[in-house]
């Protein structure tokens, strides 16, 4: 699986009674950020952004039914606390090399193969101090250790302590529902995080959810370089120095 340059994801305002304090973190290039806002209009425009993102090599015929479906997923979305959403469409293609006489990584069409996740990030009021943080999680830890199918494990991340929760599910696929016309087995998989926040009464929540479960060692180890950039913190906006 193919994922290369990073970009800083910051989640916005969300629509809980208190707004959380700041929280960032790095995705890889290949998670395509639906087009969650706080009024239609920005929701409309900014679908019209993302499907020409996602199906870059589409046109009108394809861009202009999509924008309208994914602007409302987004609106479904609205008052859930869900303040980041991606798609993750990445090439199963292998890299040969270390890249070209520059330097450069080779990039691959998805037409070569592709795998695909779905990645979530919401902040939620929680009631926690912020030296209570290591409170929250072992409660956080508790509670999910319960369920005998959870893989609920503590983690140390840069930012503070955290819980991973890892649950596999076999779905039953009706048979008008495989290319094939018979009932099948779906293996699915979720990765899910918890990060009480240092700064505040808040927990944010990562959860990468895929059906690609031949390439789940991959989404382990992107999961885990995402969590290791999250930051409680105002990002840093690169200056460029002037001129003298």
């Amino acid at each position: 699986m193919t994922a290369a340059t990073d970009s800083t994801s910051a989640l916005p305002t969300t629509p809980a009674g208190e707004e959380p304090p700041p929280l960032s973190f790095n995705v890889p290039e290949g998670f395509f950020a639906l087009p969650l806002a706080d009024t239609p209009e920005e929701r409309v425009e900014r679908a019209q952004t993302f499907v020409r993102a996602l199906y870059s090599r589409g046109d009108d015929t394809i861009w202009e039914p999509a924008a309208p479906y994914y602007a409302a997923i987004a609106e479904l979305m609205a008052g859930t606390g869900v303040s980041y959403a991606a798609m993750g469409l990445f090439s199963t293609a292998e890299d040969e090399g270390d890249g070209d006489e520059n330097g450069e990584v080779a990039r691959h069409s998805l037409s070569d193969g592709a795998v695909q996740c779905a990645f979530t990030v919401a902040a939620i009021p929680t009631d926690q101090a912020a030296a209570d943080a290591d409170v929250v999680a072992q409660g956080i830890l508790a509670t999910l250790s319960r369920d005998s199918y959870n893989d609920a494990r503590w983690l140390d991340l840069p930012c503070g302590p955290a819980v991973s929760c890892v649950t596999l599910r076999e779905l039953k696929l009706r048979p008008e529902a495989t290319a094939s016309g018979e009932a099948a087995d779906l293996l699915t998989g979720q990765i899910q995080v918890h990060v009480p926040f240092s700064t505040g009464p808040f927990t944010a929540i990562f959860t990468l959810y895929t059906a690609s479960t031949d390439y789940w060692a991959e989404f382990c180890d992107m999961v885990a370089a995402i969590l290791q950039t999250v930051s409680f913190t105002e990002p840093v906006a690169d200056v460029t120095p002037e001129e003298s």
